[in-house]
């Protein structure tokens, strides 16, 4: 048996028991090229955020690049890595709250970091002026956050 034929199995098989769970998920169908996926859970506060996602490398590949990189480029400086850390570790938070995480000495600064996180759509600003990370973006950004460290070789073999 093949890596394709293991990797269609599978998909088949998370079809049948999404299907038999009532998850009205779509599966995408595997192609020859394979297909890929990430998925996990994570408790922020009270609140517990599951994420599953499969994919071809075909669909991946189609995709629209401007909405990736805007979400890669504003993951891609330390103050926004650290303000996602305080926001994975400490949940919901005011402005003045991650401006002391981050270090940072003006809120300018701070505001500068948010609109690009905000605007990705890694975080969001709720009516009383809080910030979190967006429950929908919670396992996606953990899982770019450890594949970049498995790329740069920092998690060993």
């Amino acid at each position: 048996m093949t890596a394709v034929d293991l990797v269609r199995r599978l998909a088949e098989l998370e079809q049948r028991v999404a299907a038999l769970e009532g998850d009205e998920r779509e599966a995408l169908p595997v192609t020859d090229s394979g297909a890929f996926g990430y998925g996990g859970q994570v408790a922020l506060g009270d609140e517990r955020v599951s994420w599953q996602i499969d994919v071809t490398p075909e669909r991946a590949l189609s995709l629209p690049d401007r909405p990736r990189i805007e979400v890669l480029s504003a993951l891609a400086h330390p103050v926004r890595v650290e303000l996602v850390r305080t926001l994975l570790a400490r949940g919901a938070q005011p402005a003045t709250a991650l401006q002391e995480a981050a270090r940072l000495g003006s809120t300018g600064q701070l505001y500068h970091h948010l609109k690009a996180l905000t605007a990705s759509g890694v975080v969001e600003q709720d009516k009383r002026g809080t910030y979190r990370l967006r429950p929908a973006a919670t396992v996606p950004v953990l899982v770019l956050l450890t594949a970049a460290s498995d790329v740069a070789g920092q998690l060993g073999s």
